[in-house]
């Protein structure tokens, strides 16, 4: 059973940086192709699509939105996936949550139905 658990800090100015923190463990679900995902959502709005990364090799993606904001790095030593959100605006509000899932191909879906485990999310609120 893979269980992902999300940290960070919560409150910052509009105009700095955040990195959040994704620890996965559930013994050999990272032996497979697979890939961790942070998505994030907003108040009355649905969940969405941030920024990604494949397990085995590397490979990162992110959303339009995000661009040139973030980044996506892991720590295989510590089975930890690294979320930098930087010029953070107080649109960046929400709950940041990470998901995990086995992959067959890259790039996969990133629709959130498509991931199968999700840590129960961290909150960030930008404002001054």
């Amino acid at each position: 059973q893979v269980q992902l658990v999300e940290s960070g800090v919560g409150l910052v100015q509009p105009g700095t940086s955040l990195i959040l923190s994704c620890v996965a463990s559930g013994g050999t679900f990272f032996s497979i192709d697979s890939m961790v995902g942070w998505f994030r959502q907003a108040p009355g709005k649905e969940r969405e699509f941030v920024a990604a990364l494949r397990w085995n090799g590397g490979s990162t993606v992110d959303n339009e939105f995000v661009k040139g904001r973030v980044i996506i790095t892991g720590d295989n030593a510590k089975d930890t996936v690294y979320l930098q959100i930087i010029s953070l605006k107080p649109e960046d509000t929400a709950g940041y949550y990470c998901a995990a899932r086995a992959i067959s191909r890259w790039p996969p879906s990133f629709d959130v139905a498509a991931f199968g485990y999700w840590g129960r999310g961290t909150q960030v609120t930008v404002s001054s």
